[in-house]
This record gives structure tokens, C-alpha cells and sequence, in this order.
């Protein structure tokens, strides 16, 4: 089958997770034999802080790192009409132009033979309610969302028929341990600042912890006001900024534990979605210890495959003991590992990709007789 992705970007990983994710299914279903193209537009304003930020050889090196995926840049004169003319299926993330979202779904109305599916990875549908609640998904045959409790969202919203939860994963064949790496660091965190949605958290769960410790911690990402930094440099953590995601085993493996601190929309209102990060740090096989979260759809089995912090004082308390106990990290990371290669890499992804598909074409030929 050819499958075209309309992303933010596939080229640059800038504050712009969903990057990660596309690389990996696009990459595992081109080794499954199909096409897979992404079309992403070409002012992203990901690629345009890549650029800005490290200039065109971080763009090179995405290319050098991934020779097999393929990216269109389109503009406000580009002919979507021929481009999806021969796809089978045709999936559209929710960062897309609301006006091109409704181009494509008027396309498929017209008489479209692809499969037209809208990708929702972001929390807008609790906080910023009427941007998604304005898109016009009425053509859509599916819509995937990336947690359960975003799919509910959808449907007692009535934004669209055939909604899946899809969660993200793993490229583990990017994303994997690096046993002959030399740890030079303790703790690693990788996360951009995040608009407010977790200040607070990071003070209380990262930097306070760490400086308690004496740690030798780095912190890698974009979006740090002055402030943050301050606040980094007074707690003697060192910020390396951008990471190419395809650097970032190797950063797990110098480092001895990492954290995950999930911004609030998804705490509060969108329960149940980890985010990418969470998958990537398991896989790479690095002992991680979370901020409160709830795993209600029950991804993993906390305490056996990372840690569950409640607050500051146990976050300090838990990074002190996966530090000093080889025996308990060497746990996590094996737990971790077998949970990932067993339920959540981009080959998972792409199995429940194509059976949702699947189960989608016999709806609409149901629907379609009746």
C-alpha cells in the first residue's frame, strides 16, 4: 500500500515529538514493503527553529541518519489533489492547517479512493477545546487517537466516527541499550520547558532533587527561558540544548537513571498517555523514575518497570537508590525492556495500524450496503 503522512515535520525534530514516532512507523512499513511518504509544509515552524537553532547540517544529518524516509515540503500553491491521487491511505496530524484538513476531506468526498484518517497526538482537545472542535472531520474514515481517554474525548464530542486509540512507541531499532557506552553523567532528564504546563514540576522533581543529590546531571531540549536556566545553573546542571532525537541513546547510556515529568494537561485531563519519551527511555534500557502520572490503561507495571515518584522528597530518595543499587537499576531495566519488546514498538504500532485499517474498510462497507 502507499501511505502519505501529512505532518508538522518529519525532517525536523524541534520541540516536535511527533516526529519521533512517524519516523518509526514510516520506517516500518517501508521495510513491510510499502510506500511511505510524508508532505509536511514548508514554513514549519519546527524546521524553521532547527534551522535557526543549528543551521542546515542538523537537516543533513536527518537525512544521513534516515536515507530511507522521504519528505515533500509543499506551499500555499502545491497540488494536494495529484500528490494523494494514487495513495491508499492518506493520514493527517492534527497540527495540519485547518483549511488543508478540510481540503482533504473534501477530496475523499469527491470521490477520493484512499482511506482518510485523522492522527491527534497533542492534548488541544481539553486545552484548546475549539481548535480541534473547528476542524472539519466530518469526511474522515478514522480517526486515531493517541490514548483512551483522548479517544472518549472524541466521541462524547462527536468530532468523528471510528475512533481508535493508537498510543505511540518505539523505534527500537534506533532506540536500544548501548552496553559499551562510558556513563559520564548521573541523571539525564531530555524535555523542552513546556509553556508553563510544567515549571513548576521540573523545579520540584528535577533540579531541586538534583542539586539536594550533588548530582551530575545534564538536560537537554529548547523552549528554557532565562529564568530556567538560572535556575539550572544555580543547581550546577549542566543544559547541552537541541538533541537530534537520533543522539539521544547514546545520552541515555552515559547517564545513570533519567526522569520523566509529564506536562499537566495530560496529568489533569488527559489520563493514561505517557508520552514518547516514556517508550524511548525504556527502550534504551536506562532506570527511570516518574512524576505522577496515571496509567490507567495499564501500559506498564509501575514499580517494576519504572519508578513512581509522589513528590520531591521521593524523587530525591528514589534517584539516591537506583544510583547506589546496581542490583535494583539492572531490575528496572530489564522489566522496562521486556515490557517495550513485547507490547510497544513502532512494529506493534504498525500491526494495530494495519488491523485498525482493516477493521475500518469492513465498517465502511457495511455502512455503505446499508
Amino acid at each position: 500500500m502507499k501511505f502519505i503522512f501529512y505532518t508538522h515535520s518529519l525532517v525536523s525534530d524541534w520541540n516536535h515529538g511527533n516526529a519521533h514516532f512517524l519516523r518509526g512507523v514510516m520506517r516500518e512499513l517501508i521495510r513491510r514493503g510499502h510506500d511511505a511518504v510524508a508532505l509536511e509544509p514548508d514554513l514549519s515552524w519546527s524546521r524553521e527553529n532547527l534551522l535557526r537553532d543549528k543551521g542546515p547540517e542538523a537537516v543533513e544529518a536527518f537525512h544521513r541518519t534516515f536515507p530511507e524516509l522521504h519528505s515533500i515540503y509543499y506551499s500555499s500553491k502545491f497540488d494536494h489533489k495529484a500528490a494523494i491521487s494514487g495513495a491508499d491511505v492518506v493520514i493527517v496530524h492534527e497540527w495540519t492547517d485547518p483549511s488543508l484538513v478540510a481540503q482533504l476531506g473534501r477530496a475523499r468526498r469527491q470521490g477520493g479512493k484512499f482511506t482518510l484518517v485523522f492522527h491527534d497526538t497533542h492534548h488541544r482537545a481539553v486545552s484548546a477545546e475549539e481548535d480541534i472542535a473547528n476542524l472539519d472531520l466530518q469526511d474522515y474514515d478514522l480517526i486515531l487517537a493517541f490514548g483512551e481517554t483522548l479517544r472518549q474525548r472524541y466521541l462524547r464530542a462527536g468530532w468523528g466516527r471510528n475512533v481508535f486509540a493508537w498510543h505511540e512507541g518505539a523505534d527500537d531499532l534506533l532506540f536500544r541499550p548501548l552496553p559499551h557506552v562510558e556513563k559520564t553523567g548521573d541523571l539525564i532528564w531530555i524535555g523542552n520547558w513546556g509553556d508553563g504546563e510544567r515549571s513548576a514540576e521540573i523545579i520540584s522533581f528535577l533540579i531541586e532533587p538534583s542539586r539536594r543529590l550533588g548530582l551530575q546531571t545534564t538536560v537537554r531540549g529548547v523552549r528554557y527561558p532565562p529564568h530556567a536556566l538560572e535556575a539550572l545553573d544555580k543547581a550546577n546542571i549542566h543544559y547541552g540544548g537541541w538533541i537530534a532525537n537520533a543522539e539521544v541513546p547514546r545520552a541515555f547510556a552515559q547517564h545513570g537513571v533519567t526522569v520523566h515529568i509529564p506536562r499537566r494537561p495530560y496529568v489533569q485531563a488527559l489520563p493514561g498517555i505517557p508520552t514518547i519519551r516514556v517508550f524511548e527511555a525504556l527502550a534504551c534500557g536506562i532506570p527511570l523514575v516518574s512524576a505522577p502520572w496515571d496509567d490507567v490503561e495499564g501500559l506498564f507495571r509501575p514499580g517494576k518497570d519504572f519508578l513512581f515518584a509522589k513528590d520531591g522528597n521521593e524523587m530525591a530518595r528514589l534517584l539516591r537508590d537506583v544510583l547506589s543499587d546496581r542490583s535494583l537499576a539492572a531490575e528496572l531495566v530489564a522489566s522496562g525492556l521486556e515490557t517495550i519488546r513485547s507490547r510497544h514498538t513502532c512494529r506493534h504500532r504498525v500491526d494495530e495500524l494495519l488491523a485498525i485499517l482493516a477493521q475500518g474498510s469492513r465498517v465502511a462497507a457495511k455502512e455503505a450496503a446499508q
